[in-house]
Formats: C-alpha cells, sequence, structure tokens
C-alpha cells in the first residue's frame, strides 16, 4: 500500500496494483480500475516514485525470505509429476 494525501489534509493508503491511470489537471487524480477516483495532494511524479519504492520494497523482503527447499514454485505441473488425490503437493508430498 501506498500512502497520499487528500486536499483536505487526510491521509489514506492505496493499492498501487488497482491503480489504472495517474495524471495531473493541475491536481493529481487517481484512477481504480474499478473507475473509483481519488484527487490527492501530490505529483504525479511522487505517486509514481511512491510506487517504485513500495516495488522495490515488495522485492528486498522477497529476497530476504529464507529458501524453501522440497516444494518448487510452478504455474504448471510437470508431465512427470507423480500425483497422490490425497495431498495438495504435485508430487505427493
Amino acid at each position: 500500500m501506498i500512502v497520499v494525501t487528500r486536499l483536505n489534509g487526510t491521509r489514506f493508503a492505496v493499492n498501487p496494483d488497482i491503480l489504472e491511470r495517474i495524471h495531473e489537471s493541475p491536481d493529481t487524480h487517481l484512477v481504480t480500475l474499478d473507475g473509483a477516483a481519488y484527487v490527492v495532494r501530490e505529483s504525479l511524479a511522487e505517486v509514481v516514485e511512491l510506487i517504485a519504492n513500495y516495488r522495490a520494497g515488495v522485492l528486498r523482503r522477497a529476497h530476504d525470505l529464507p529458501a524453501v527447499t522440497g516444494y518448487p514454485l510452478s504455474l504448471v505441473r510437470s508431465p512427470d509429476a507423480e500425483e497422490d488425490p490425497h495431498s495438495n503437493h504435485p508430487n505427493g508430498r
């Protein structure tokens, strides 16, 4: 989440993953995927920087997580994967 400021000075957090666009005219407008719009004090450049810092922080935290072995990440099962109907793990573990 990024924290931004409404024109009245109140602050709120917004999930940058749901932002469709950001534009200045001259106020900065955040428009979400569902069409909600928010006018904020931060400039377009500041909002973009907040989003970049947020994403960099997510990557840093992910990089710092301990490695887990035995459970490979995959969106597609390999053709040679053994299936156990009683297990949630594709290799039956």
